[in-house]
Formats: structure tokens, C-alpha cells, sequence
């Protein structure tokens, strides 16, 4: 029999990626900090809070963050007053992730800011940052992907996806989300 006539491509590793700290700071993360954000034997949002702006996440005042809350780079996220961070939320955030004021995140909420480029075949990362603006809320389980604004006030309900960007106070659902209908707030009752 004679030899394989199939040749394998070269694969190169991935393209440099920036973690945005230094190795140091990343490895303080990942064996000190992250374990303590996730932790469910520590409840308390305050510390949780002190723990993501001691490694350069800037949070805003009144946030509450559940457990089991993951984030892979603190210094590349800020949230604003007011927000609600649920159970085992993960902010894959190898781009920026900004969660303007008052927005809701509810249990399971997977943010990822990264993908590979399935065209090529080192898979090159790509990513893009992921911007939630005052009062949305994403419901529970539903994923959030790069380069993706949910606009004020839009509400992605439970289960969806968002792969493109989502209109001010609309009900987005589905896979792909699409818009189901406006989103009113009821005048308070007292």
C-alpha cells in the first residue's frame, strides 16, 4: 500500500489575546477572587461588590449580586446603580460588558462577548462588547452574544437569544429573539 495522499493543514494557535491585566493580577483572580464572587456560602452582595472593584470592575451603588455570579474579567465590566446580578449569571466578558442603571439580570444569564471565526482554520477569536442600557432585563436563561445592545427599557424573555441588537422597550423572544410587542410600564398604585 502506497502512503496517504491527505495532507493535513498547518494549524497556528489562536491570534494573541489581551487578557487586559497582567498575569499576576489574572492568576489573583482566578484562584482568590472569582471562587469568592461564586461562592453561595457567601451571600452577601456588599463584599461580592468590593471583590469585583478590588480587581477593577466598576459597580455602581444598591447592586445585588446573587450566587454562583461568574465574571471573567472584573476590569472589563461596569454596572450601574441599582442592578440585579441572578443566580449563576455568567459575564463572559472577554470584551467589555457595561449594564447601565436599573437593569436586571435574571438566573442563568449568559453574556458572551467572544466567538471564533468558523471561516478560518485557526478558528481566530473574535469578539465584541456587550452594552445593556437602563432598565432591560434579561430574562432567565437567555443568552446575550458579541457586539449585542439591548436597548433601554427592551425585556429578552426566558430562554431567548440575542444575536443582534434589540430595540428600546420592546418584548424580545425566541431563537433568534424577535420583537413580540412594546414593553408599558403601569402608572404605580398607591
Amino acid at each position: 500500500m502506497g502512503s496517504s495522499s491527505v495532507q493535513l493543514a498547518k494549524y497556528t494557535p489562536l491570534s494573541s489575546y489581551n487578557a487586559g491585566a497582567s498575569f499576576l493580577a489574572q492568576l489573583l483572580w482566578f484562584y482568590i477572587g472569582s471562587p469568592l464572587l461564586m461562592a453561595y456560602w457567601l451571600p452577601f452582595s456588599g463584599l461580592k461588590v468590593r471583590i469585583l472593584r478590588l480587581f477593577g470592575a466598576a459597580i455602581g451603588a444598591g447592586v445585588r449580586i446573587k450566587p454562583g455570579v461568574r465574571v471573567k474579567f472584573p476590569w472589563r465590566l461596569s454596572v450601574g446603580d441599582s442592578c440585579w446580578l441572578g443566580e449563576n449569571v455568567w459575564i463572559d466578558n472577554l470584551a467589555p460588558v457595561v449594564l447601565d442603571h436599573n437593569v436586571c439580570l435574571s438566573q442563568g444569564v449568559y453574556l458572551c462577548t467572544g466567538n471564533h471565526d468558523w471561516s478560518k482554520p485557526t478558528f481566530d477569536l473574535r469578539t465584541g462588547a456587550i452594552r445593556i442600557e437602563h432598565s432591560a432585563w434579561i430574562g432567565a436563561k437567555a443568552v446575550v452574544g458579541p457586539k449585542v445592545t439591548v436597548g433601554e427599557g427592551a425585556v429578552l424573555s426566558l430562554g431567548s437569544v440575542a444575536s443582534a441588537s434589540l430595540a428600546c422597550w420592546t418584548i424580545y423572544a425566541g431563537n433568534p429573539a424577535q420583537p413580540i410587542k412594546k414593553r408599558h410600564i403601569s402608572p404605580a398604585v398607591d
